[in-house]
């Protein structure tokens, strides 16, 4: 049985009395058993929140990506919200200010594992400046749903830090989001005293994906209805830096890729004869009702996940995105409009953590030296992290799960 830590906090109500606490949370944060929003849950165990803070989407995921959400009073609890992400990259961080009248602040935000989620670049920044204002910081433990075995990608390289490459983590990082927030708060020397991690109970790095009694999926934002769209997100979340619509739009956002003209059955088999463990491709056609290509016909592929403990999704994304390259290259456009506030860099590079990739798929340079390079990057990683871990060391070695492809 899966008992998160929100779950624990509201079952045990004296950890906060007394104090003065405000949120950092968004609707997919509620209890397992009944399910309640973070909100109610508390303000029944101990008293409302002071205040709420949002990350990018809203508290409720109202929002598509890269809208500004701004400050409200919660029509459903009436407490203050503070948004985190409005329409500047200055609203990313808030000011001392924002924890004025608190001694605590709470984060339950549902992480999905990879390098480029926003939630995790919200959670640490807040946290640090919580700190830095002395507030003590709880972190409410979830899930990582894309387990906590598998370690997956290159490092993201300096120069290329944004708001969806905040850190130097592999794409797959395999921790939870209390695991992060150690790293980070040791890589910034935080005091050791300001940050708590409120466990999970019943999770020990479990294989993808990370479900289980007493846990259950919950859109943490719009385009992630599905567990499966966590679940091929670190691969998928590429074609954003392209023209090609990555299924927004549509009910399966991330799992449905594709564009007007694009040779869809040939793309799906070029993917199959790569030989990707745990994933085939079929040929699909969509009409999504906005964003990219809104209410036109695309052709693509859809993403079959068949076995997400072997799935390498950051390494099929790749491929995907040279793939498409290889059949289509008129087709394949890099984003030219400003990515998460950054106009002075590619999209993709920012999304790769670094121009290896691009600059090899643009001028024929070897990109299979550039994946292989990876392995040396997930071994830095897992020395570094081992000592951020609670709940149980990895097993088998984290390694780039598929070594060859017939191209």
């Amino acid at each position: 049985m899966i008992v998160t830590g929100l779950d624990r906090l509201a079952r045990d109500p004296a950890m906060l009395a007394g104090r003065r606490y405000g949120v950092l949370a968004h609707a997919a944060a509620a209890t397992s058993s009944p399910p309640r929003s973070i909100v109610e849950a508390l303000t029944t165990a101990a008293g409302a929140p002071l205040r709420l803070f949002s990350p990018e989407h809203g508290f409720w995921a109202v929002e598509q990506d890269m809208i500004a959400s701004e400050h409200e009073r919660d029509p459903f609890f009436g407490v203050e919200t503070v948004s985190l992400y409005g329409s500047s990259e200055a609203s990313l961080q808030p000011s001392a200010d924002a924890f004025a009248g608190l001694d605590l602040l709470l984060i339950d935000l549902q992480d999905i594992g990879n390098r480029v989620y926003t939630y995790a670049a919200t959670a640490v920044w807040t946290a640090q400046a919580a700190i830095a204002a002395g507030v003590e910081v709880w972190l409410l433990d979830r899930p990582n749903p894309l387990g906590g075995e598998q370690v997956e990608g290159n490092l993201r390289r300096e120069g290329y830090e944004s708001f969806v490459s905040a850190f130097r983590l592999p794409m797959r990082h395999g921790l939870t989001l209390g695991e992060l927030l150690r790293l980070e708060g040791k890589r910034r020397r935080w005091d050791d005293a300001g940050l708590r991690v409120v466990e999970l109970l019943g999770w020990q790095r479990e294989p993808p994906p990370a479900a289980g009694p007493g846990w259950r999926w919950r859109t943490p934002s719009p385009n992630l209805p599905t567990l499966g769209g966590a679940i091929v997100f670190p691969g998928s979340v590429l074609i954003e830096a392209t023209e090609i619509s990555e299924g927004r739009g549509t009910t399966r956002p991330f799992e449905l890729i594709g564009s007007p003209g694009l040779p869809g059955a040939e793309l799906a088999r070029a993917m199959n004869d790569r030989g990707i463990p745990g994933v085939v491709y079929l040929p699909v056609r969509f009409r999504p009702q906005f964003q990219k290509h809104a209410r036109n016909v695309c052709d693509g592929v859809e993403i079959v996940v068949t076995d997400a403990a072997v799935f390498p999704s950051y390494r099929a994304g790749v491929e995907l995105v040279r793939a498409i390259h290889q059949i289509a290259p008129a087709a394949l456009e890099w984003r030219r409009a400003p990515y998460e506030f950054v106009s002075d860099r590619h999209a993709i590079d920012l999304l790769t953590g670094g121009d290896e990739f691009r600059t090899r798929l643009e001028g024929g340079g070897d990109i299979d030296a550039w994946i292989a390079s990876w392995r040396a990057d997930e071994e830095e990683f897992v020395a570094e992290s081992e000592s951020v871990l609670l709940y149980g060391e990895r097993h088998p070695a984290p390694v780039s799960p598929w070594a060859s492809a017939a191209r």
